[in-house]
This record gives structure tokens, C-alpha cells and sequence, in this order.
């Protein structure tokens, strides 16, 4: 699974995440492509959510 895959199964809109806030999108892909997805979502769980009410894909 990619990151930007990753993006679209928990419903954020990757593009504009990635345009509004370039460093927090580039340290998650560069932190998810060092471990698990499952691992990756326990660690940022609280911060998905935020970030999700933000870039809710549509």
C-alpha cells in the first residue's frame, strides 16, 4: 500500500493536504514508508483525524 493510497482509504484528499501543509505531509510518507500501516495509524491516530476534518476527501 502506498501512502497516497493510504490517504484515500481513510478518506483525506491527498493533493490538498500535501499543497497546505507540504513538511506534515512529506515526514507521514516518508515516516509510513518505515512501517506498518496498521503501526503508522496507531502512532497518528489523533493527528489522522484532525487532518482528516480538514482535507475530508469529498
Amino acid at each position: 500500500m502506498t501512502f497516497e493510497e493510504y490517504l484515500i482509504e481513510k478518506k483525506i484528499d491527498g493533493p490538498q493536504f500535501q499543497a497546505a501543509e507540504p513538511a506534515v505531509y512529506t515526514e507521514w510518507k516518508t515516516l509510513f514508508a518505515q512501517m506498518h500501516p496498521e503501526s503508522f495509524t496507531t502512532q497518528k491516530k489523533f493527528l489522522v483525524n484532525k487532518v482528516r476534518r480538514k482535507y475530508l476527501l469529498r
